[in-house]
C-alpha cells in the first residue's frame, strides 16, 4: 500500500525535475572532426549529439506518455495500466467554464485495462500541480457515470471564487467508472457486461486510486501521503463505499447527498412512476399548488418566512396533502384523490417485502418543502408529462422514472424490454440482494476506517427529490448504534442543508433569490485530518459572499432569532 501514514513531506514538486532538465539542455555538446570523416560522418555525429538533448527535453511528466504500469501495482484484479497521454499544461484559465485560473500541472490520461478483452477499460485522468502539497483528491462521479470526470471542475460546495484544489497544491483525479456513454444507447445498458457492472458498483474507484498513485510516483518520485474522496450523489455513494470497503486507501471522505441505498431508491422511483401512470400524475401547476400550500402552513415554523421549510417535523404535523383534496365537485385549484394518495404514499417508507444488504427492508419517503424550486419535485418525481413506457424522450419524463426503470431493466431484470409497470422488489429477491451487497453503501461498520484515522463529512439536502435525505439519517443512526456515539463523533460529522435541492441550491421560489449554500468542505476535512482538530460550527455563504447561514449538524436546523436574516449570527442551530 502507498500513501498511508504521516504528514506530507515538504516538496518543491515535480516541476523541480523539469527545471533541472531545462538546465541540462543549456549545455553545449561539441564534436571534434577527424580527418577524412566526410559529410556522412559529420551528419551521423550531429544526430548522435542531438539524441541526448531530445531525451533531456522531456520532463518526468512528458516522459510518461505511452508508458505501461503493471497490473501488480493495482490492488484489485485487473489488467495493467496504459498511459495514453501525458503533457505539461501551463498555468492559465481552466477549460471548465466558470473556474478561476489553474496552475502549471502535469495532465495524464490513462486506462486500466479490463480482465476480459470484450469489456471496456476504466478511463481516468490525473492532474498533478508542479507545486504539489503531497495530497490528492479523488473526484466522484454522477448518475450512472459513463463520462470522464477530469478533476478540473470546481468542487460542488466550494464558493465559486475560492481557489481550485489544484491551486491549493492538491493533485486531483477522476474516472468514467469503467464505461463510456454511447449516443442512442440507454445509459444503463453497460450493466449487461459483468465486468463493467462490477467496476461501476465498487471496483473502479480503488483501481483508479492505485493507478493515480503509480502515476504520481513516476512523475514526482513519491506517492501521495494523503488521499481524499470527494463526491456528491452517485459520487457520494462512492465515497461512503470506499470508506466501508477500502478504508486502507483513503484518509478522508466528503460524501454529499449520497445515493446510499441505491437498489432501494430505484425501486422507490419506479413505484412512484407506477402510481402516476395510473392517474396520480401531478402537473407542474399542481406541484406549484402543493409548494405554495406547504409554505403557507410551514414556512414560518423556523422563525423566518423565507421560502424554506427548515423545521420538517413540525411541518409534517401542521400540513397534510389531503387538505388539497377536491371537494364538492371542484376540479380546479385542488388535487384529485389519486394524486393525494400518491403524495401520502411517496412521503411514507417504501417497503420491499424482503431485506436487502445489512438488513434494510424499506426506503425512506420523500422530504417536504421546496417542491417547485428548480431541480425539485418537477424534475425528479413528476416530470413535464406523465410516466410512460416504452420511454419517450427523457426530457419529458421525471428523472426518477427514467433512471429507476432503466436500472430495474438492466441491473435486475437484465432485459431491456422488461415493463417496469410489473416490477415488485420481492420478485427479484435473489438478484436484488446480490446487487445490494456490492452496490449499496449501507454497511454501518466504519471501525476499520476509524482505526486508520479516517475522517468523514456527510451532508444531506433537506429538499432533495432525487433521493431521500432520510436515507442519510437512517445510515447515521445505524453507524452510531454500531460504533457508539462517542466513537462516531471522533471520526465523523453529519450536516443538514435545509431548503436545498439535490445540487445544493436553495431558492426562495417567490423571489428567485438564492440562499446561502457554499462551504469549503475540502478545507474542513483537510484541517481535521492534518491538524487533528474536529470541525466546529460551519457557515454557508451565497456565491457572492453577501449572505451567510449556519450549516447545522444533524438533527438541528437553523432557527431565526431576530436581527439581519442575511447574517449567520441571527440564527441558532436548534433541534426539532
Amino acid at each position: 500500500m502507498d500513501g498511508g501514514g504521516g504528514r506530507p513531506q515538504t516538496s518543491r514538486g515535480w516541476g523541480a525535475a523539469r527545471r533541472s532538465a531545462g538546465r541540462a539542455r543549456g549545455g553545449r555538446t561539441t564534436m571534434r572532426d577527424r580527418p577524412g570523416s566526410g559529410r556522412m560522418a559529420l551528419a551521423l555525429a550531429v544526430l548522435a549529439a542531438l539524441a541526448p538533448r531530445a531525451a533531456a527535453a522531456q520532463s518526468p511528466c512528458e516522459a510518461l506518455a505511452g508508458a505501461t504500469i503493471p497490473a501488480g501495482e493495482i490492488g484489485l484484479p485487473s489488467g495493467g495500466v496504459t498511459v495514453t497521454a501525458a503533457r505539461r499544461i501551463a498555468a492559465g484559465p481552466s477549460p471548465i467554464a466558470g473556474n478561476a485560473d489553474l496552475p502549471a500541472r502535469c495532465e495524464v490520461l490513462g486506462r486500466v485495462e479490463p480482465r476480459q478483452p470484450a469489456s471496456p477499460p476504466i478511463v481516468f485522468q490525473v492532474n498533478l500541480p508542479e507545486e504539489w502539497n503531497g495530497r490528492a483528491v479523488q473526484y466522484g462521479g454522477g448518475g450512472f457515470n459513463g463520462v470522464l470526470i477530469t478533476g478540473l471542475a470546481q468542487l460542488r460546495e466550494n464558493p465559486p471564487q475560492a481557489p481550485h484544489p489544484l491551486s491549493r497544491g492538491f493533485a486531483t483525479f477522476g474516472t468514467d467508472s469503467g464505461h463510456q456513454n454511447v449516443p442512442g444507447v440507454e445509459i444503463q445498458a453497460f450493466a449487461l457486461d459483468d465486468e463493467a457492472l462490477e467496476n461501476f458498483t465498487h471496483a473502479a474507484y480503488p483501481k483508479v486510486r492505485d493507478a493515480a498513485a503509480a502515476v504520481m510516483r513516476r512523475v514526482a518520485g513519491r506517492a501521495p501521503a494523503r488521499v481524499y474522496y470527494y463526491g456528491s450523489s452517485e459520487g457520494g455513494r462512492e465515497g461512503l463505499l470506499v470508506a466501508q470497503r477500502y478504508p486502507e486507501r483513503y484518509d478522508g471522505v466528503v460524501s454529499s447527498v449520497p445515493v446510499i441505498n441505491w437498489v432501494g431508491l430505484q425501486g422507490f422511483g419506479t413505484r412512484g412512476g407506477q402510481m402516476q401512470r395510473e392517474g396520480a400524475w401531478l402537473s407542474p401547476d399542481a406541484v406549484r399548488r402543493l409548494h405554495d400550500a406547504t409554505l403557507a402552513a410551514c414556512d414560518a415554523l423556523d422563525g423566518l418566512a423565507d421560502g424554506v421549510v427548515s423545521n420538517q417535523p413540525a411541518c409534517r404535523a401542521a400540513f397534510s396533502p389531503r387538505s388539497l383534496l377536491c371537494a364538492g365537485g371542484a376540479t380546479e385549484g385542488c388535487l384529485g384523490e389519486a394524486s393525494v394518495r400518491f403524495l401520502e404514499t411517496h412521503r411514507a417508507p417504501y417497503e420491499y417485502g424482503m431485506a436487502l444488504a445489512n438488513g434494510l427492508a424499506a426506503y425512506p419517503g420523500a422530504p417536504i418543502g421546496g417542491e417547485a424550486q428548480p431541480d425539485g419535485m418537477n424534475a425528479w418525481t413528476t416530470g413535464p408529462e406523465a410516466p410512460r413506457f416504452p420511454l419517450p424522450s427523457p426530457a419529458v419524463q421525471s428523472r426518477q422514472w427514467y433512471y429507476g426503470n432503466g436500472a430495474i431493466r438492466y441491473f435486475l431484470a437484465r432485459d431491456a424490454s422488461y415493463d417496469p409497470a410489473r416490477f415488485a422488489m420481492a420478485d427479484f429477491a435473489e438478484g436484488a440482494r446480490r446487487l445490494s451487497a456490492v452496490m449499496d453503501a449501507t454497511d454501518p461498520d466504519l471501525s476499520a476506517f476509524a482505526r486508520r484515522g479516517g475522517r468523514l463529512l456527510l451532508k444531506e439536502h433537506m429538499a432533495d427529490y432525487a433521493q431521500s435525505p432520510g436515507a442519510g439519517m437512517a445510515y447515521w443512526e445505524a453507524v452510531r448504534a454500531r460504533l457508539g456515539g462517542e466513537a462516531v463523533d471522533g471520526i465523523a460529522r453529519f450536516y443538514l442543508h435545509h431548503g436545498a435541492n439535490h445540487s445544493g441550491i436553495a431558492t426562495d421560489v417567490a423571489t428567485g433569490r438564492a440562499l446561502p449554500g457554499f462551504v469549503d468542505l475540502l478545507g474542513v476535512l483537510d484541517a481535521w485530518v492534518e491538524g487533528g482538530t474536529p470541525p466546529g460550527p460551519l457557515v454557508q455563504t451565497t456565491a457572492d459572499g453577501a449572505a451567510s447561514r449556519p450549516l447545522c449538524r444533524y438533527p438541528a436546523y437553523p432557527h431565526f432569532g431576530g436581527g439581519d436574516p442575511a447574517r449567520a449570527e441571527s440564527f441558532a442551530c436548534r433541534a426539532p
